[in-house]
Formats: C-alpha cells, sequence, structure tokens
C-alpha cells in the first residue's frame, strides 16, 4: 500500500482528479468505458470539486464514464424498506447526481458529457446483481473509499463485516450513524438517521477493484489514518482496513490527519 500525505484535503482533490481524468483519456483512447467507484459525503468532495475545476480548464470526454455509487440510506415502507427520495439531503443518489454527474456535466458541452444511464447504484430489490453488473463492465477502474471516524465502516459496512460480504442490505452500526450526524449535518439528532441502508461488500470492494484510493482527512480522522496505515490484513473492528487487502491501494491524507500525535 502506498501512503502520501498532502498540504490539504484540495491538494487530495487535485492529485486525484488529475488521475482520474488521464485515465478516462487512457481509456476513450482504448474504447472502453472507465468505472469510476464512488462514495458520498464529505470525504471525497474535494476530488469531485477538482473534477468540475480541471474539466472546465480542459474537457475531457466522458460519455464513456461510468460512475458507481456504493450505498444508500433505506427507510421503513409498510413491512419493508425503501430508498429516500433524491431531493432528501441524505440521499445517496440525490448526492450522486447532484455532487458528482451535476458538476462533471456542467464542465462540459453536451457532446463530451456522461450520460444518465451510466450512474448505478445497487437494487434494492436484488442487492446481489451490482457485483455481477460491475464484473460485467470489466470491474472498477478506479474506486474512491472513506473510513468512518469513528467505527472505520466503509460504504455502510459495520465492524464486524466478513472478508467475503458482497451487496446487500445492513442494520447500520449506531457510531456509524453518529458519524453520519457529521456527514449530514441537517439531521438534528441521532433519531433522523435511518436505521437500514444498501452497501456494497468488502469482498465486492477487493474483488472487483483494479485500483483503491482511501481518502481521509482533517483532524477527526487521525485515528482512521492510524489504523489504516498500521494495517498489514484486514480487520472486522475497522472494515476500511480492507484497503490494505485490495490491488493498488493508496492511502491519501492531508497534513491534519497524518499528524503525528
Amino acid at each position: 500500500m502506498k501512503t502520501m500525505i498532502h498540504h490539504t484535503p484540495e491538494a487530495i482533490g487535485a492529485h486525484l482528479s488529475a488521475r482520474i481524468l488521464a485515465e478516462i483519456g487512457a481509456a476513450n483512447a482504448a474504447g472502453r468505458p472507465y468505472v469510476l467507484g464512488c462514495p458520498g459525503g464529505r470525504s471525497p468532495m474535494p476530488v469531485y470539486q477538482a473534477l468540475e475545476r480541471q474539466l472546465t480548464a480542459a474537457p475531457v470526454d466522458c460519455s464513456r464514464l461510468v460512475i458507481a455509487m456504493m450505498d444508500e440510506y433505506l427507510l421503513p415502507d409498510g413491512d419493508g424498506l425503501s430508498p429516500p427520495a433524491t431531493s432528501a439531503h441524505y440521499s445517496c443518489r440525490g448526492f450522486g447526481e447532484r455532487e458528482i454527474v451535476g458538476r462533471i456535466n456542467r464542465a462540459l458541452p453536451d457532446a463530451l458529457r456522461m450520460p444518465e444511464t451510466n450512474f448505478r447504484m445497487p437494487s434494492l430489490t436484488d442487492p446481489a446483481a451490482y457485483d455481477g453488473e460491475l464484473a460485467t463492465l470489466g470491474g472498477i477502474d478506479l474506486f474512491l473509499l472513506a473510513s468512518g471516524a469513528g467505527d472505520g465502516h466503509i460504504a455502510f459496512n459495520p465492524p464486524g463485516s466478513a472478508r467475503n460480504s458482497r451487496t446487500r442490505i445492513v442494520t447500520l452500526a449506531e457510531q456509524t450513524r453518529r458519524d453520519n450526524l457529521a456527514t449530514f449535518p441537517d439531521f438534528r439528532g441521532i433519531e433522523e438517521v435511518p436505521t437500514h441502508g444498501l452497501t456494497i461488500g468488502i469482498g465486492s470492494i477487493a474483488t472487483l477493484s483494479k485500483a483503491v484510493a482511501m481518502i481521509v482527512w482533517g483532524d477527526g480522522k487521525r485515528e482512521a489514518f492510524r489504523r489504516l496505515s498500521a494495517a498489514t490484513a484486514y480487520d472486522p473492528s475497522w472494515p476500511a482496513t480492507i484497503l490494505v487487502e485490495c490491488r493498488n491501494g493508496e492511502l491519501h491524507a492531508d497534513a491534519a490527519a497524518g499528524a503525528r500525535p
């Protein structure tokens, strides 16, 4: 695993955005799609912001780009569960449409924009099919990852998740829900944070990704950086440690998260 300490979160974003756009260009030249795995939330926002800036300055054809989201909240619906409306402030689909696809397409002329059909999420009715769908695309070229600050959750995989877990519905850990109070500050209390989610699995990330980039920044992610940089194998007590078992794994931190105690 390669570790890189950047001065600021914006520097992380600029570095990874430049890499992504170069790899999209290479995939275009090869006549194949480029699949980017994306989390929602604060950690990857510097990357999505940098993509918009860099595409505005130097457009790249994103018509073959595929965005594969990690997860979605689920709400009680009669005897079952359903995703929130995309307009909900915590909707992962809404985040992806606005903050990822929206930023990319806003920067580009129509002919170079990413088609709406290239935005992918797990299906509530058949979660396991997501793994097959991504495999058919050739796998995930680069998966951006983020670690929960309090419990190391990755996507919605709670502590204790099996190494070989696949895309599925899970009950969210209480600490994950508390972490998400900061991720989505419009929640007024933990009672408003959903208790269930649809998530890509630990094994799915490791098996389907050709490369991964874990992003941690800010003082609140120092423990995450410590746990990740010290890991030598997957530790189910901190699920984000799957990073060390992924192909071409990189850990990107800013100076605050990577500061020595």
